[in-house]
């Protein structure tokens, strides 16, 4: 594999740099800055950073171009994910649903006046999107589904609940996944609906997860009236749309890039703490420094295929499941770092870089469960990469 960039893909390259570096906000990765706190702040200034790099023509990166897209290839989404982190950009998870998976589901599936609709608003950040899949009892396995939807007339009424629904209550829209037929089987009586957040009978309520943070929510649906007009797809045929809505999930072209910003954080904590002269920290950091590279390459495998499908595959759960567990222990081996001062909580006075790694390691612990399990991503690889028998 030659990983040469061609004199155009370099030129693009260099855009991304400049731009990023021009346009971030002033002061912006110096102490001085005061960062976003609190859902709410976060949510606020994502929509603000959004419609910049929609002025800027870097948002709808993959899209193509009729739908206000950049049309950019694979390959130019990947550097482009390689520079914003390296550069240290603003991570946009906070309205993440819109951009990464509504508006892809969208341009596959919808309808030209749902695209007309929707797609825009999702570009310049004006309407914030959630996804609303999981359940109690239905959270890996999405075709156990069981929040109903009745179709009377041009009407559907939704009742039912949903869980871990990030970012939920500043939600304007969520994409939802109903049964529409309780009698056929559970992978064919499903209907992917877009749900106005407003609507009468919608009880949010707040999760606190261990992190201290209330980023995930409980969503209650109580007689809730969607339009026939924001179906996506047919009716009892959602399976089909929740899969590219999970693939594009999924397959994420650079989660690497994170990640290996992260590594040089982790060496940079070693070597203040004086470790890096310890045999057995050496071959620690080693081990996690070798498993971002691997995870870079499928990475780079991943884009490959991409290029020659048209679409994200399967194959984008072997990148799930190796970035999650990455992450997992990288975290671990920071927090070990530490030593003693890793018991101290985030934002104590005497906490190594305020605590930061401690709430990176409490939070990487839901990597292996969001998006689907490890468990699942086992499972999908082994049936639908790999070629093996269900039993």
């Amino acid at each position: 594999m030659d990983f040469r960039l061609s004199a155009e893909e370099a030129r693009f390259q260099h855009e991304v740099h400049d731009w990023l570096v021009a346009n971030l906000p002033a002061g912006w990765g110096t102490p001085a800055y005061r960062m976003a706190e609190g859902p709410e702040e976060k949510v606020r200034f994502a929509r603000w950073w959004q419609r910049r790099l929609y002025e800027g023509g870097w948002a709808g990166l993959s899209w193509p171009k009729e739908y206000g897209g950049r049309g950019a290839t694979p390959l130019e989404q990947l550097l482009f994910a390689e520079e914003y982190v390296r550069v240290g950009a603003p991570a946009m998870i906070d309205i993440g649903v819109g951009p990464a998976l509504v508006g892809p589901t969208l341009i596959h599936h919808g309808t030209e006046r749902q695209k007309e609709r929707f797609l825009r608003g999702i570009l310049t950040g004006e309407e914030v999107w959630c996804q609303g899949f999981s359940e109690p009892n239905a959270g890996s396995d999405l075709a156990a589904c069981r929040t109903r939807a009745d179709l009377r007339g041009d009407v559907f009424h939704v009742t039912g609940q949903k869980i871990w629904t990030s970012y939920a209550r500043l939600a304007d829209w969520c994409i939802l996944v109903v049964r529409t037929d309780s009698q056929a089987p559970k992978h064919r009586g499903l209907t992917f609906l877009l749900v106005d957040m407003k609507s009468p009978g919608i009880t949010i309520r707040a999760l606190v997860e261990m992190t201290g943070v209330a980023w995930f929510n409980e969503v209650f649906f109580d007689d809730v009236q969607v339009p026939r007009a924001n179906m996506i797809g047919e009716l009892n045929q959602g399976w089909t749309i929740a899969i590219t809505t999970l693939a594009h999930e999924r397959g994420g072209s650079a989660p690497h890039a994170r990640l290996q910003g992260e590594m040089r954080d982790v060496l940079a904590l070693a070597r203040r703490l004086l470790l890096t002269t310890d045999r057995r920290w050496r071959q620690r950091l080693a081990q996690s420094f070798v498993e971002t590279e691997i995870l870079r390459l499928l990475a780079y495998k991943q884009v490959s295929d991409i290029m020659r499908t048209g679409q994200p595959g399967p194959e984008g759960s072997c990148l799930k499941l190796v970035w999650s567990e990455t992450d997992q222990r990288m975290k671990e081996v920071a927090i070990e770092l530490e030593g003693p001062y890793a018991a101290l909580a985030r934002g104590s006075s005497r906490a190594i870089d305020a605590g930061c790694w401690q709430h990176e390691y409490l939070w990487s612990r839901a990597a292996t469960i969001y998006a689907g399990t490890s468990e699942v991503q086992r499972n999908i690889i082994a049936q639908r990469v790999l070629g093996l028998p269900r039993e």
